[in-house]
């Protein structure tokens, strides 16, 4: 199984989301991760997928995609040179005024923001890609994380990429 990602381009109507996560039910696929925002242009929806799959059936979900009615584009980044990014919110406990001071020089390091504080403990604001905020809940762990919850992430393709000159001009502002 591998991991890919997929942005969906669509038109901003009631139920196309639910079509298309249907058809990555019919086809036997967990949507891992999923986001969605207004894209660049007015009456457009940019949906971000990050599904599991067999390579070779990747391809089919991708035509299906395209032929649904209000699909505008479909882009696998995985097979392109992508840049991806997620946002966490992880509330951490403090039980000591040393367990304070570490804690604020582990997320200095990991360059995350400090957006609540409390005597009981510190909410951050964490983005990066799967790795830096995998990695910031391992080290969080030995304080005891109270609260925890992610963003889907969102990918677009890298400028100079082979993929961007298959975008649709379409979704351009």
């Amino acid at each position: 199984m591998n991991q890919h990602i997929m942005s969906v381009t669509v038109r901003d109507k009631p139920g196309v989301l639910v079509r298309i996560a249907g058809l990555f039910a019919r086809r036997g696929f967990n949507i891992e991760s999923l986001s969605v925002a207004q894209s660049s242009r007015p009456g457009l929806s940019r949906t971000t997928f990050v599904i599991s799959s067999q390579d070779e059936s990747i391809e089919q979900v991708e035509k299906q995609l395209q032929k649904l009615i209000d699909v505008v584009k479909v882009i696998d980044h995985t097979e392109s040179n992508y840049v991806d990014r997620e946002l966490m919110l992880i509330k951490v406990r403090v039980d000591t005024p040393d367990d304070r001071v570490e804690i604020r020089q582990i997320a200095q390091d990991f360059r995350a923001r400090i957006v609540d504080v409390a005597r009981e403990g510190l909410v951050f604001e964490v983005t990066g890609d799967e790795g830096k905020l995998r990695a910031f809940i391992e080290q969080m762990r030995a304080f005891g994380i109270i609260e925890l919850i992610r963003t889907g992430r969102i990918a677009l393709t890298r400028s100079g990429s082979d993929a961007e000159t298959k975008i649709d001009r379409a979704e351009a502002p």
